[in-house]
């Protein structure tokens, strides 16, 4: 008997791989929650047949044996769903950023919206596996990390845990994404016209997911700078990232250290970085390093819609169910 799972913000992007990923996996069974009377399907071929539908009802949820329920959808909605789901028993994996912050002083803030009830931001764990795996085995309310700071973390958490950056000299993170991680509606800035043949940073040093890089990795806000950009590519993140040590030392070393044992975590020899051919479609983030004394550039690449969503939202699915990290993903 496969384990249903309920998917509310299927037609979004990440709810798309989501439904793709579920449905090919040995221990899930995907159903498909409706929460948008007025949204659209696309075309399907004659005598398609596609995961189940119910309403995305805490009622309806359980009536259809639901045990786990994906919220690819925005803060605003899952901050509406989420409680409902765990009165009733259910576990939830939020992909939105709601639930990520640690306060409601930290949530104000960067998104500048009323607080979240600090009870629900205290019972949500972290879910990026490589750091809180203990946490998630087992947990009812998992939120799924941000895009950008899923690499941004993996990068740099291990060198600010060896002591061997330069903090005060800064640490610069150039983060260049495809227009998928924007979401499915649409907007000026992701219209075709203005993307096509376009490069253009945003939200700079006001990004909604630097909180989430600063308080994962142990970094002051004054010790970080993030810009966010735009490239006109459908999907894949590549962040180059600027560093200072304070002492010589082999980055790539740490790195092994941290991650020789890591399904999803690729490392790439002293001197090679990745690009996003290599990494796009699948769950891995690759980390490339080069050093010239002591300064170093890493380069971290990941699939925004896999790695960075949906397919760590299935790598937590696993965890909570004690099932073998990797089913679904390889």
């Amino acid at each position: 008997m496969k384990t249903s799972v309920g998917i509310v913000g299927f037609r979004g992007y990440s709810g798309a791989e989501l439904i793709r990923l579920l449905s090919a996996h040995p221990r899930a069974n995907p159903i498909l929650m409706e929460h948008r009377a007025d949204a659209g399907d696309r075309p399907v071929p004659l005598g398609y047949g596609g995961p189940p539908r119910i309403a995305s009802t805490q009622a309806a949820a359980v009536a259809a044996g639901v045990e786990c329920v994906f919220l690819a959808t925005p803060h605003e909605v899952s901050i509406e769903l989420a409680p409902d789901f765990l009165a009733a028993g259910l576990r939830v994996i939020d992909l939105s950023g709601a639930f990520r912050l640690r306060t409601t002083e930290v949530y104000t803030r960067w998104y500048q919206e009323p607080a979240i009830p600090a009870k629900l931001l205290a019972e949500a764990v972290y879910g990026l596996p490589e750091f809180y795996r203990d946490q998630i085995r087992g947990a009812k309310f998992v939120s799924n990390p941000g895009c950008y700071p899923t690499a941004a973390n993996l990068a740099l958490r291990p060198l600010v845990r060896a002591g061997v950056l330069d903090l005060d000299a800064g640490i610069v993170c150039d983060a260049k994404s495809g227009v998928s991680g924007a979401g499915r509606k649409p907007s000026l800035k992701t219209h075709f016209c203005e993307v096509t043949e376009n490069f253009s940073a945003y939200s700079i040093l006001q990004h909604r997911h630097v909180p989430e890089v600063l308080q994962n990795s142990g970094l002051e806000e004054r010790q970080f700078s993030f810009t966010a950009q735009l490239i006109p590519v459908h999907r894949g993140i590549l962040e180059t990232i600027y560093v200072r040590l304070n002492q010589d030392t082999d980055l790539a070393a740490i790195y092994a250290d941290a991650y020789a044992n890591e399904p999803f975590v690729r490392r790439y020899a002293p001197g090679q970085v990745p690009d996003l051919k290599a990494v796009t479609h699948t769950n891995f983030c690759d980390l490339g390093v080069v050093q010239q004394g002591r300064r170093a550039v890493i380069v971290a690449a990941e699939d925004n819609l896999i790695k960075g969503a949906a397919g760590q939202a299935v790598q937590n699915l696993n965890l909570m169910f004690g099932w073998a990290e990797t089913d679904g993903l390889q």
